[in-house]
């Protein structure tokens, strides 16, 4: 659940962790993708982007959506048509994004469901009938398999639902597919390309095809941007639902460790890990965190949000929010590129235009000394954490252990590893239990510096609403010879330290998206919600992808 893991490695600012086969064009071909077990999937040359044509359902909101199914414009069927059909034209074909691993084969059974209850009863709320992908690391107990990205976990499928899943079913949303994501949430290897596996393939930015869309969480990230669905769910370990959301232009809310369950979902790390929303828009983001909050037994640490989490974060997307609010900026994490602090200058007067009072500097003091105490910290919890998972999947998981996978990436070099090994893997696999003084004391450490003396200290000095800094630059050019080319983010303080984390569209550098982040406090999600939303309304920055085959084409 991690984005792009170079930066900790090289001791810079942020650590990232972080070709399916046709879909069929409509509805009646709602089928699984599941790719054979042979050579490595070869990257296809996109056609031309000056194919593309119009969608009905481009840049509608959730309530947009809802409306249109309240009016009888639409149904939860007609939805998930067309966005089949849409999936099918520019995902699989044309400019080929390869956001979407598999698609739901009960999709249609379920809106036909859901459409006759709106029918009899109404709504159940603002979710109802809308169709939304979830990243391929999120168990569901259906049709789909729950792999991410590994050909290690082909026909894995859980026994039951992960609290995410059961939260969009009893809200009413359409799970419509899986998403492609940077293989093992990005935890495999310190040289990765983001948003590889080998069972997806590589995805693309829809901005520019030769772009990376940032991982883990990065079909879900060019999926939501490419319109192919109303909202998504990523993950994040640290920075894999914030940098997504920036490289592809969208709203991410990273939420506070605990906030959203994370039973039955692959994990890296449960200091850590976390899933959340990716949609156009904050207040669409906020519809659907609102629907995944609850306390689950399954997670201990749920048990924190009691009294502290909403149904409902909509109600705080207020256009005015950043009026009267102290925010600091947290400028040790600028300077790895002049147009991104141009950009990010930008924002900062349109902060100040709507009445917020900024601390410049207002810097987190330790920044950089947690930086191998949280790779220490994810090497023990990956291994406990991901032999938990394995050993619950039951005797007909095609694998038992991180061991196993290892074995199995070695027996199948040249599918699983043509691009890159697993040295994290191996890492992993040779820590020792939970109990080892090492991993305590990284783990204590983790938390005094990006907590008591990080985030909270500077919060605290400053008398402060919320920290903000740029997501990271434009996208990368993929390349899958030498791995990522990462040069700044700021995601590791919040994902250190377990607190919430909200990506908006600042603008665009060369036609490419490049993001703000807003964080603070754990549980101060409803702050984060307002000022971002007020941001967002002030600037307007987004724009919707143009598929182009490369910066200064067409």
């Amino acid at each position: 659940m991690g984005q792009q893991r170079n930066d900790t490695m090289r001791g810079a600012s942020r650590r990232s962790f972080l070709k399916t086969t046709v879909i069929g064009g409509a509805a009646a071909t709602l089928a699984p993708v599941c790719p054979a077990l042979g050579a490595a999937r070869e990257i296809a040359t996109p056609e031309p982007s000056a194919d593309i044509k119009s969608f009905e359902l481009d840049e509608m909101t959730i309530s947009d959506l809802q409306d249109g199914m309240n009016s009888g414009k639409f149904t939860a069927r007609s939805l998930v048509e067309k966005y089949t059909a849409r999936i099918d034209e520019i995902d699989k074909h044309g400019p080929a994004i390869n956001s979407i691993i598999e698609l739901n084969p009960d999709a249609l059974s379920i809106a036909d469901t859901l459409d006759q209850e709106r029918k009899a009863k109404g709504p159940r709320g603002p979710l109802h009938g809308v169709p939304v992908l979830i990243k391929d690391n999120i168990d569901t107990a259906d049709g789909m398999m729950t792999t991410a990205g590994s050909l290690a976990l082909l026909g894995s499928k859980p026994a039951k639902d992960s609290f995410v899943a059961e939260k969009l079913r009893a809200a009413g949303a359409v799970i419509l597919g899986k998403t492609n994501l940077s293989e093992w949430a990005n935890i495999r290897s310190s040289h990765s390309t983001s948003g590889w596996s080998g069972r997806g393939g590589l995805t693309r930015s829809p901005y520019a095809l030769d772009r990376n869309p940032c991982g883990s969480s990065s079909g879900s990230g060019a999926g939501v941007s490419a319109n192919l669905c109303a909202a998504a769910i990523g993950t994040e370990t640290d920075g894999s639902i914030v940098c997504p959301s920036s490289s592809n232009g969208i709203a991410g809310i990273k939420p506070t460790v605990g906030l959203v369950s994370r039973s039955g979902i692959i994990p890296i790390s449960h200091s850590q890990d976390g899933a959340g929303p990716m949609c156009r828009t904050v207040r669409d983001a906020s519809i659907l965190l609102g629907a995944l909050t609850g306390v689950d037994p399954r997670d201990s640490a749920t048990s924190g949000s009691q009294g502290k989490s909403f149904t409902d974060y909509a109600q705080f997307c207020d256009p005015k929010g950043l009026k009267g609010a102290r925010i600091g900026v947290a400028r040790k994490y600028f300077g790895f590129n002049d147009a991104v602090d141009a950009l990010m200058e930008q924002s900062l007067d349109a902060m100040r235009k709507q009445g917020a009072t900024l601390i410049d500097p207002a810097d987190i003091e330790t920044l950089g000394k947690f930086d191998e105490s949280e790779l220490l910290v994810f090497m023990y919890e990956l291994r406990a954490d991901l032999n938990a998972y394995l050993a619950g999947l039951g005797p007909n998981s095609p694998v038992r252990a991180l061991k196993d996978i290892i074995d199995f990436n070695d027996r199948n070099r040249q599918k699983e590893m043509p691009y890159f090994g697993q040295d994290l893997f191996l890492k992993a696999e040779a820590k020792g239990p939970l109990t080892e003084k090492a991993y305590l004391d990284a783990l204590e450490k983790n938390h005094q510096l990006a907590r008591t003396e990080g985030i909270d200290a500077t919060m605290d000095k400053y008398h402060l609403d919320a920290m903000v800094a740029p997501t990271g630059g434009p996208a990368w050019l993929t390349d899958l010879v030498n791995g990522d080319h990462v040069a700044g983010g700021s995601s590791n303080a919040a994902a250190v330290a377990g607190y919430p984390n909200i990506n908006v569209t600042a603008g665009f550098i060369s036609g490419l998206p490049v993001g703000i982040s807003f964080f603070g406090r754990a549980w101060s999600e409803p702050t984060l919600i307002r000022l971002a939303f007020s941001f967002e309304q002030a600037t307007k920055a987004r724009q919707s992808p143009r598929f182009l085959s490369t910066i200064g084409a067409g």
